[in-house]
């Protein structure tokens, strides 16, 4: 009897038993005891299976998430169930957990959790929002999506941008890195490096040599996949640029950390042979969109190839053909700049009109000083110019 109740007792397998309408008192009907014994060994190892499957999802997700418990993860693989594997609703909950989890900071120790390689987001983005460059939005997608498809890449990704200042070099590496990478350029498999910042003294360049290996060793010991930006290459040291080489050169297989890794290079060179090509395209009125892309490569390396004083260009990046695509960007012209100014425009949240637009674009040095075609600036002051026009 319970205490105090004047019921019989219940013990703890006739409340399982209550569950499937079967549960009788000790001084019940003893012929009913095997068919609920059956029945309580049911579901005792339905729970068993059941407690068991939870403790295989938390271990899967710790594993995949906070790097706990694969050890024991990878033993369960050779187990009584080889073949174990999460559901397809359950696989989908693990990956939104993670990239929930991941959002508020790191989830693992190299960072590798927080890449993510969206190419097709920077597609849609380089559509939108990048005018005038229909090469360089061709050529950086078909290079970084063959590179991140290849599961074993002989050498690291090498891309060098040329082009006017303002026709979008800075905004598409910083696109790239926020595609690639959760936290874009602030993630710690992202190394930016300014020429004249980072080495601004040429007399020591034998201590920025050591500085640099021993930043870039880290970073493709730290990530499986890096990003490394160089923006004004053309003011680099040749010293400096063979210094890197090995990291960007094909690989031996005790190396292949080196081939994950994406190397950009951010330089005016070449700059002046672009405008040419599509001057001339304009002139003979052929649209911009008829330039070849084997021509413009081929100018480029052979305006490089002139400038002998040029430490990026007399480096053996070129020499050895580690650069794997010249990505030209071309001269913009006025309905680009307007484009621009409306992108500025709503960025910032700010209302505007067509003579809006007109009249900051206005603003802009167009050359050369007879057809006026192209922005001297590209869309680099845009930003600041909006702001004669707020109230």
């Amino acid at each position: 009897m319970g205490p105090g109740t004047g019921l019989p007792r219940v013990g703890p397998a006739c409340c399982l038993l209550l569950l499937l309408g079967g549960c009788v008192g000790l001084e019940g009907q003893r012929e009913e005891a095997p068919r609920f014994r059956a029945r309580y060994e049911a579901v005792k190892e339905q729970l068993g299976a059941a407690a068991a499957l939870s403790k295989r999802y938390w271990r899967h997700l710790a594993c995949n998430v906070w790097q706990e418990g694969c050890e024991a993860e990878e033993e369960g693989k050779s187990g009584p169930n080889p073949g174990w594997s999460l559901p397809v609703v359950g696989q989908d909950y693990l990956e939104i957990f993670s990239a929930w989890y991941c959002s508020f900071g790191k989830c693992c120790e190299t960072g590798d959790c927080r890449i993510i390689n969206n190419v097709t987001g920077l597609e849609l983005d380089l559509h939108g929002q990048l005018h005038g460059q229909h090469l360089a939005k061709e050529v950086i997608i078909r290079a970084l999506r063959g590179f991140l498809q290849s599961l074993q890449p002989q050498k690291a990704l090498v891309l060098s941008f040329h082009g006017w200042s303002g026709t979008g070099k800075n905004f598409v590496a910083r696109m790239v890195a926020a595609h690639l990478y959760r936290d874009g350029l602030k993630s710690e498999c992202v190394r930016v490096f300014i020429a004249l910042f980072h080495f601004p003294h040429h007399k020591y360049v034998d201590s920025y040599k050591v500085q640099l290996e021993k930043q870039i060793s880290e970073t493709v010991q730290l990530c499986r996949q890096s990003l490394f930006i160089f923006d004004e290459a053309e003011k680099l040291h040749v010293g400096l640029l063979d210094a890197i080489k090995p990291f960007m050169a094909r690989s031996d297989e005790g190396q292949q950390g080196n081939r994950r890794s994406i190397f950009l290079f951010l330089s005016n060179i070449g700059g002046n042979a672009i405008n040419e090509v599509t001057l001339d395209f304009w002139r003979a009125g052929r649209a911009r969109e008829e330039i070849p892309m084997e021509l413009l490569e081929q100018q480029l390396r052979l305006e490089m190839l002139q400038l002998a004083e040029n430490g990026y260009a007399r480096s053996h990046l070129l020499e050895e053909n580690l650069v794997d695509f010249f990505v030209p960007f071309l001269p913009l012209e006025y309905h680009h700049v307007k484009l621009c100014v409306r992108d500025a425009f709503l960025a910032r949240g700010l209302p505007y009109t067509e003579a809006t637009l007109e009249e900051v674009a206005r603003m802009m040095v167009f050359v050369p000083k007879e057809e006026k075609l192209f922005s001297a600036q590209g869309c680099k002051s845009v930003s600041q110019r909006i702001n004669y026009f707020l109230p």
